[in-house]
C-alpha cells in the first residue's frame, strides 16, 4: 500500500511564502510521478504541479507558473512544493498525489482521475 501525508500548510499574508511537504510510505513511491493539486471551497480540484521519477522534469499549472516550485528527495520519499508571492486566490486545501503511470505526454498528469494515491490535504490560507 501507498500512503501520502502532507504538511506545512498554514496562514500567510499576501506576498508571503510557504513550503509544503509530502511524505510517502515505502521506497516504491520514489519511482512514481508525484503531483500537487488544490481545491478551494465550491470549486473542482485543480492541478498545481507534477514531477517525474527521473531527470527532474516538472510541469506547472498556468496559475502558479513562476511562483511555485516542485522538487523531490527520493532518498527521503518526500516531495516538496515551495510557494512564493502567494495571493488570496491560492487559498485552498492542497493535496499530494501519486500515479503508477509514466508517460511522455505531460498533460496526462493534469487530470486528477489519473492518480491512484492521495494524501489527506493541508490547508493554505492567504489573507489580503
Amino acid at each position: 500500500q501507498v500512503q501520502l501525508v502532507e504538511s506545512g500548510g498554514g496562514s500567510v499574508q499576501t506576498g508571503g511564502s510557504l513550503r509544503l511537504s509530502c511524505a510517502a510510505s515505502g521506497r516504491t513511491v520514489s519511482s512514481y510521478p508525484m503531483g500537487w493539486f488544490r481545491q478551494a471551497p465550491g470549486k473542482e480540484r485543480e492541478f498545481v504541479a507534477v514531477i517525474m521519477r527521473s531527470g527532474g522534469n516538472v510541469y506547472y499549472g498556468n496559475a502558479v507558473k513562476g511562483r511555485f516550485t516542485i522538487s523531490r528527495d527520493s532518498a527521503k520519499d518526500t516531495v516538496y512544493l515551495q510557494m512564493i508571492s502567494l495571493k488570496p486566490e491560492d487559498t485552498a486545501v492542497y493535496y499530494c498525489a501519486a500515479t503508477r503511470t509514466s508517460t511522455s505526454l505531460r498533460y496526462y498528469y493534469t487530470s486528477k482521475a489519473n492518480y491512484e494515491y492521495w494524501g489527506q490535504g493541508t490547508q493554505v490560507t492567504v489573507s489580503s
